[in-house]
């Protein structure tokens, strides 16, 4: 491979992540639209947010269906970043859903 085909193939495969970017943050958006939803249900039955069994579930689930090339220990970690910020998205629901009930 040329000096040249390698630079183009190394933009082509930018491109590519790119739109694979793109497809995580949509399948993000979508997770958290669900998890908006989870958290009013919560609120609605007084539970909370934090639920160390069902986060396990979670990992297992993941690292269950990961035929890699990403490690298992690695797909836990990004998965643990995940679920914190979407915990932090139900706090901060929930918060202002309380604002809410009370200006009422």
């Amino acid at each position: 491979m040329t000096h040249e085909d390698a630079l183009h193939r190394l933009n082509e495969c930018r491109d590519d992540i790119d739109g694979v970017d793109i497809r995580i943050l949509e399948l993000l958006n979508q997770r958290t639209s669900i998890v908006e939803e989870i958290g009013q249900i919560k609120r609605d039955l007084d539970l909370p947010i934090y639920e160390p069994k069902r986060e396990d579930d979670v990992y297992r689930n993941v690292t269950g269906h990961n035929g890699g090339p990403l490690a298992a220990d690695a797909v836990k970690r990004v998965f643990e970043r995940i679920i914190d910020e979407m915990r932090s998205i139900q706090r901060m629901r929930m918060i202002q859903e309380q604002g809410r009930d009370k200006s009422c």
